[in-house]
């Protein structure tokens, strides 16, 4: 909506006559924003458990009712970890240090949930499983894969341990940077490409850690708020639409920034495990859109009849 009504009058005085002034003043009070409504289906049968623990909290807090869990502040005690008998580390390991993650995860305002340590655990390698990003947008310049792509090979640079999965669309012309990257992280791909099926491309966000946007262009981001339903912690640049819809603890300024939030959770995947997402998505489902969608248009089709009959 700012974008149309501060071109309005750029646009128009291009124009050769018939210039109306003042026009974006004019339409401002009658416009609104009715977000592109999702249909959010039910993926709890792909997520893992600590995930669907957390899903439980979630729906609790984002609940009328359940205020009360939620707080202005918390104290940093909350991001020191339980840690259960089997997986316990060294003693000077056993707590996270906090001031040294506070920009990974300030400001946090909800108490991150109880997941016990083992359900993150891998039974194989009996470590934590490393980071796993995805990154699930269109092939294309506008999305910015060039800066995601330097961010990882950084990370991987600096010896950090991660998984990453590149779903979205593809057309024609594909970035050259994809096939670089493909062969530079080979070790540490999980999936690649565009999935066959919306349930496998949901199957694939429920296994992911990290949600990433680097778009340099768009207005709304259907593909972030997917990822969250399926309880993947969302990174996005502070810009464009995302400061409308996802608290500041998720968004990053710089390059820089992206790169240090990504470095941290690497080190220390847990923290984004038993983070409780603060964003309702709910606000952008169909079920809570549907009847504003229904009202608009009919108090529109009301306004022609009156129109025609009256003529």
């Amino acid at each position: 909506m700012e974008s149309f009504l501060s071109s309005i009058s750029t646009f128009m005085k291009i124009m050769p006559d018939h210039r109306p002034k003042d026009l974006d003043r004019i339409i401002r009070p009658k416009c609104r924003v009715l977000h592109f409504p999702i249909h959010f289906p039910d993926v709890t049968r792909f997520l893992p458990a600590h995930k669907r623990l957390r899903h439980s909290v979630q729906l609790d807090i984002h609940a009328p009712a359940a205020q009360s869990h939620v707080h202005t502040s918390a104290p940093s005690s909350f991001l020191e970890l339980t840690l259960d008998s089997k997986s316990k580390p060294p003693e000077s390991e056993e707590k996270v240090n906090v001031a040294g993650l506070q920009q990974c995860l300030e400001p946090v305002s909800v108490t991150p949930c109880p997941v016990p340590l083992s359900s993150l655990v891998d039974d194989e390698k009996g470590k934590l499983r490393p980071l796993h990003i995805v990154w699930p947008h269109r092939w294309e310049h506008d999305k910015d894969p060039q800066l995601f792509f330097q961010t990882l090979l950084k990370l991987k640079e600096r010896q950090l341990s991660f998984e990453v999965s590149v779903l979205g669309e593809t057309f024609t012309d594909v970035p050259d940077i994809f096939a670089e990257a493909k062969e530079q992280l080979v070790d540490h791909i999980q999936h690649w490409g565009f999935m066959p099926s919306k349930e496998d491309y949901l199957k694939a966000l429920c296994q992911a850690d990290v949600v990433v946007s680097t778009a340099k262009h768009e207005f709304f981001g259907v593909a972030m708020l997917e990822a969250v339903h399926c309880g993947c912690y969302p990174l996005c640049p502070k810009a464009l639409v995302y400061p409308e819809i996802f608290p500041a603890t998720y968004l990053y300024s710089t390059p820089e920034q992206l790169c240090k939030r990504l470095q941290g959770f690497c080190k220390h995947p847990q923290l984004v495990r038993q983070h409780i997402i603060q964003v309702n998505i709910s606000s952008f489902s169909w079920d809570t859109l549907g009847d504003g969608f229904r009202s608009l248009l009919s108090a529109e089709s009301d306004i022609i009849l009156t129109e025609e009959h009256s003529s």
